[in-house]
């Protein structure tokens, strides 16, 4: 609204500079920008980062399969667990060493964390692994997906805010700055008695 105003007021105005009109102008072009290209930059930002999340997905859920472990006995807790008070998401999951069996058919054993409380021997609890049985990570879900690119979007959006601001305020300055320039070049040229009566005479 103040570039709109701005180039209203400035229009025919017998006291207008070069350098009002100009700052008119770029701050309607800065507001131009955040209103319409930012928020197309986020979308297309957005739909690009869904499309790859989303393809990701996919992929994961191919190569990464769930399988069934069995405990052969509890493990000590890990020494990278330096204190065991933190209240994490790891605080339900135990290490146990454990047999599966791959997808493509090979027997594995080995330690995991078994989201097992408190771990016999003989229990059955769920794991992911790639197709040679290695233990891998839990794939990336739709959810999951789409919320990483709706922030990427809005991240975008404002970065592209962010950076029509900053380039607007640089432009500015750099115009002030010029206009002072001027001032100053003006005095040194009008003298130091401009103001006396008769200067000039």
């Amino acid at each position: 609204m103040r570039a709109m105003s701005g180039l209203w007021r400035w229009r025919r105005n017998p006291l207008r500079r070069a350098t009002d009109l100009a700052e008119a102008w770029v701050a309607l072009a800065a507001m131009v920008l955040i209103l319409v290209v930012a928020p197309v930059a986020g979308v297309v930002v957005g739909g690009l980062a869904q499309d790859s999340l989303q393809e990701s997905v996919r992929n994961q859920r191919v190569v990464r399969h769930v399988v069934t472990a069995t405990v052969t006995r509890k493990l000590d807790r890990s020494p990278l667990d330096a204190d065991p008070e933190t209240s994490t998401g790891r605080e339900m999951r135990t290490r146990v060493l454990a047999d599966w069996t791959a997808p493509d058919g090979t027997a594995q054993h080995g330690p995991v964390l078994a989201n097992l409380k408190e771990p016999h021997q003989g229990d059955h609890f769920t794991i992911w692994t790639d197709a040679q049985g290695h233990i891998v990570a839990r794939p990336l879900d739709s959810a999951t997906a789409t919320t990483h690119a709706v922030l990427a979007g809005f991240g975008a959006a404002l970065l592209g805010i962010g950076l029509v601001e900053s380039a607007r305020r640089l432009i500015v300055w750099r115009m002030v700055r010029r206009r002072y320039a001027r001032w100053d070049q003006a005095w040194d040229r009008a003298g130091p008695d401009w103001g006396r009566t008769g200067t000039g005479s």
